[in-house]
Protein backbone atom coordinates (compact mmCIF):
# COMPACT_ATOMS: atom_id res chain seq x y z
CA UNK A 1 0.00 0.00 0.00
CA UNK A 2 2.56 2.56 0.74
CA UNK A 3 4.21 1.88 -2.83
CA UNK A 4 1.04 2.53 -4.61
CA UNK A 5 0.62 5.27 -3.02
CA UNK A 6 3.90 6.70 -3.46
CA UNK A 7 3.58 5.78 -7.12
CA UNK A 8 0.58 8.29 -7.33
CA UNK A 9 2.02 10.94 -5.80
CA UNK A 10 5.10 10.69 -8.47
CA UNK A 11 1.88 10.59 -10.93
CA UNK A 12 0.30 13.62 -9.89
CA UNK A 13 3.43 15.25 -10.09
CA UNK A 14 4.62 13.96 -13.40
CA UNK A 15 1.15 14.91 -14.88
CA UNK A 16 1.08 18.59 -14.15
CA UNK A 17 4.49 19.31 -15.34
CA UNK A 18 4.47 17.15 -18.79
CA UNK A 19 1.02 18.86 -19.10
CA UNK A 20 3.16 22.16 -18.65
CA UNK A 21 6.05 20.82 -21.13
CA UNK A 22 3.01 20.32 -23.87
CA UNK A 23 1.55 23.34 -24.03
CA UNK A 24 4.78 25.53 -23.49
CA UNK A 25 5.90 23.28 -26.58
CA UNK A 26 2.39 23.84 -28.27
CA UNK A 27 2.55 27.06 -27.93
CA UNK A 28 6.17 28.13 -29.04
CA UNK A 29 5.38 25.81 -32.22
CA UNK A 30 2.61 27.70 -32.52
CA UNK A 31 4.22 30.76 -32.34
CA UNK A 32 7.22 30.03 -34.56
CA UNK A 33 5.64 29.48 -37.82
CA UNK A 34 3.73 32.80 -37.74
CA UNK A 35 6.60 34.94 -37.57
CA UNK A 36 8.76 32.82 -39.98
CA UNK A 37 5.42 32.99 -41.98
CA UNK A 38 5.38 37.18 -41.49
CA UNK A 39 9.31 37.32 -42.18
CA UNK A 40 8.57 35.34 -45.48
CA UNK A 41 5.84 37.53 -46.44
CA UNK A 42 7.88 40.87 -45.73
CA UNK A 43 10.98 39.55 -47.83
CA UNK A 44 8.87 37.98 -50.31
CA UNK A 45 6.70 40.83 -50.97
CA UNK A 46 6.46 42.05 -54.31
CA UNK A 47 4.75 44.73 -56.19
CA UNK A 48 3.80 44.17 -59.39
CA UNK A 49 6.90 44.94 -61.44
CA UNK A 50 8.52 42.62 -59.30
CA UNK A 51 10.41 44.46 -56.37
CA UNK A 52 10.46 44.09 -53.00
CA UNK A 53 8.88 46.94 -50.66
CA UNK A 54 12.32 48.01 -49.69
CA UNK A 55 13.30 48.25 -53.35
CA UNK A 56 9.80 50.08 -54.08
CA UNK A 57 10.89 52.56 -51.03
CA UNK A 58 14.37 52.84 -52.65
CA UNK A 59 13.06 54.20 -56.15
CA UNK A 60 10.54 56.10 -54.84
CA UNK A 61 12.80 57.84 -53.08
CA UNK A 62 15.43 58.30 -55.83
CA UNK A 63 12.01 59.35 -58.20
CA UNK A 64 11.64 62.24 -55.49
CA UNK A 65 15.20 63.24 -55.68
CA UNK A 66 15.36 63.52 -59.31
CA UNK A 67 12.34 65.68 -59.67
CA UNK A 68 13.06 68.18 -57.01
CA UNK A 69 16.43 68.42 -58.84
CA UNK A 70 14.21 68.93 -62.24
CA UNK A 71 11.88 71.73 -60.67
CA UNK A 72 15.01 73.29 -59.09
CA UNK A 73 16.60 73.45 -62.71
CA UNK A 74 12.76 74.78 -63.79
CA UNK A 75 12.81 77.76 -61.23
CA UNK A 76 16.42 78.64 -62.10
CA UNK A 77 15.38 78.59 -66.09
CA UNK A 78 12.66 81.71 -65.27
CA UNK A 79 14.89 83.48 -63.03
CA UNK A 80 16.90 83.82 -66.55
CA UNK A 81 19.14 80.70 -66.34
CA UNK A 82 18.25 79.55 -70.44
CA UNK A 83 21.05 77.14 -70.15
CA UNK A 84 18.95 74.84 -67.79
CA UNK A 85 16.18 74.34 -70.14
CA UNK A 86 17.64 71.74 -72.70
CA UNK A 87 18.40 68.93 -69.82
CA UNK A 88 14.67 69.47 -68.38
CA UNK A 89 12.33 70.21 -71.30
CA UNK A 90 11.21 67.91 -73.92
CA UNK A 91 11.18 68.45 -77.17
CA UNK A 92 7.31 68.00 -77.17
CA UNK A 93 6.66 70.10 -74.04
CA UNK A 94 3.55 71.99 -74.03
CA UNK A 95 1.73 74.87 -72.41
CA UNK A 96 -1.73 75.26 -70.22
CA UNK A 97 -1.97 78.51 -69.51
CA UNK A 98 -4.68 82.02 -69.76
CA UNK A 99 -2.08 84.20 -71.35
CA UNK A 100 -2.60 87.82 -71.07
CA UNK A 101 -3.12 88.22 -75.18
CA UNK A 102 -5.94 86.02 -75.03
CA UNK A 103 -4.25 83.02 -76.26
CA UNK A 104 -4.13 79.49 -74.05
CA UNK A 105 -0.30 78.48 -74.47
CA UNK A 106 -0.77 75.65 -77.52
CA UNK A 107 1.78 78.02 -79.32
CA UNK A 108 4.63 78.03 -77.19
CA UNK A 109 5.90 74.51 -77.90
CA UNK A 110 9.71 73.02 -76.57
CA UNK A 111 12.83 74.24 -75.48
CA UNK A 112 13.13 77.20 -77.66
CA UNK A 113 8.95 78.03 -77.32
CA UNK A 114 9.65 78.14 -73.63
CA UNK A 115 12.53 80.19 -73.52
CA UNK A 116 11.03 82.53 -75.64
CA UNK A 117 7.87 83.73 -73.89
CA UNK A 118 10.07 83.60 -70.41
CA UNK A 119 12.49 85.89 -72.27
CA UNK A 120 9.44 88.03 -73.15
CA UNK A 121 8.38 88.06 -69.51
CA UNK A 122 11.57 89.04 -68.40
CA UNK A 123 11.86 91.69 -70.91
CA UNK A 124 9.65 93.69 -68.69
CA UNK A 125 10.82 92.60 -65.28
CA UNK A 126 14.43 91.87 -66.02
CA UNK A 127 15.45 91.40 -62.39
CA UNK A 128 12.60 88.65 -62.05
CA UNK A 129 13.06 86.14 -59.26
CA UNK A 130 11.15 83.38 -58.30
CA UNK A 131 11.68 81.11 -55.07
CA UNK A 132 9.57 78.42 -53.94
CA UNK A 133 7.13 78.92 -51.13
CA UNK A 134 6.52 75.39 -50.03
CA UNK A 135 8.20 71.99 -50.72
CA UNK A 136 6.82 70.76 -53.54
CA UNK A 137 4.48 67.88 -54.13
CA UNK A 138 5.38 65.02 -56.44
CA UNK A 139 3.43 62.32 -57.28
CA UNK A 140 4.26 59.97 -59.71
CA UNK A 141 4.40 61.14 -63.16
CA UNK A 142 3.23 64.55 -61.56
CA UNK A 143 4.67 67.78 -59.71
CA UNK A 144 3.51 71.09 -58.64
CA UNK A 145 5.56 74.25 -56.75
CA UNK A 146 4.24 77.05 -55.36
CA UNK A 147 6.18 80.29 -56.37
CA UNK A 148 6.25 83.80 -55.35
CA UNK A 149 7.94 85.92 -57.93
CA UNK A 150 9.65 89.44 -56.94
CA UNK A 151 10.75 92.40 -58.99
CA UNK A 152 11.03 95.51 -60.99
CA UNK A 153 9.15 96.76 -63.44
CA UNK A 154 11.31 98.43 -66.21
CA UNK A 155 8.41 99.65 -68.67
CA UNK A 156 6.81 98.20 -72.06
CA UNK A 157 4.11 96.41 -70.32
CA UNK A 158 0.85 96.90 -72.93
CA UNK A 159 -1.37 98.82 -70.97
CA UNK A 160 0.62 99.39 -67.92
CA UNK A 161 0.36 102.80 -66.20
CA UNK A 162 3.07 102.55 -62.99
CA UNK A 163 5.98 104.02 -63.72
CA UNK A 164 9.24 101.93 -64.31
CA UNK A 165 11.02 101.19 -61.39
CA UNK A 166 7.65 100.38 -59.68
CA UNK A 167 8.24 97.05 -57.45
CA UNK A 168 5.83 94.32 -58.16
CA UNK A 169 5.07 90.76 -56.25
CA UNK A 170 2.88 88.24 -57.23
CA UNK A 171 2.50 84.22 -57.06
CA UNK A 172 1.90 81.07 -58.78
CA UNK A 173 1.69 77.17 -58.78
CA UNK A 174 2.88 75.22 -61.84
CA UNK A 175 1.95 71.68 -62.41
CA UNK A 176 4.31 69.44 -64.41
CA UNK A 177 4.32 66.48 -66.23
CA UNK A 178 7.01 64.34 -66.56
CA UNK A 179 8.28 61.75 -69.51
CA UNK A 180 11.44 60.44 -70.48
CA UNK A 181 13.24 62.55 -67.49
CA UNK A 182 11.80 65.78 -69.05
CA UNK A 183 9.18 68.06 -68.54
CA UNK A 184 6.66 67.57 -71.25
CA UNK A 185 3.43 69.75 -70.07
CA UNK A 186 2.99 72.46 -67.99
CA UNK A 187 -0.06 73.86 -66.40
CA UNK A 188 0.04 77.16 -65.38
CA UNK A 189 -2.01 79.14 -62.30
CA UNK A 190 -0.71 82.74 -61.22
CA UNK A 191 -2.04 85.55 -59.81
CA UNK A 192 -1.94 87.66 -62.79
CA UNK A 193 -5.15 90.34 -61.36
CA UNK A 194 -2.35 91.05 -58.56
CA UNK A 195 0.39 91.97 -61.01
CA UNK A 196 -2.17 94.39 -63.34
CA UNK A 197 -3.09 96.22 -60.00
CA UNK A 198 0.18 96.98 -59.24
CA UNK A 199 1.09 97.63 -62.80
CA UNK A 200 -1.97 100.19 -62.96
CA UNK A 201 -2.83 98.16 -66.23
CA UNK A 202 -7.07 98.34 -65.52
Amino acid sequence: MPTITTARRRLRLIIPTALAALAITATTAAAHPARTSAAAHAVTTHNHKGLTMNEKNATNTKTTKTTKAMLDAWIQVWNGDFSQAPGIISPDFRVHAALLDGGDGSSIRGVDGLVAWIGQTRAAFPDLHFSAQVEPLIDGHYASVRWTATGTYAGGFPGAKAEPGTAVTFTGTDTLRIRDGKFVEYWLNSDTLELLKQLKAF
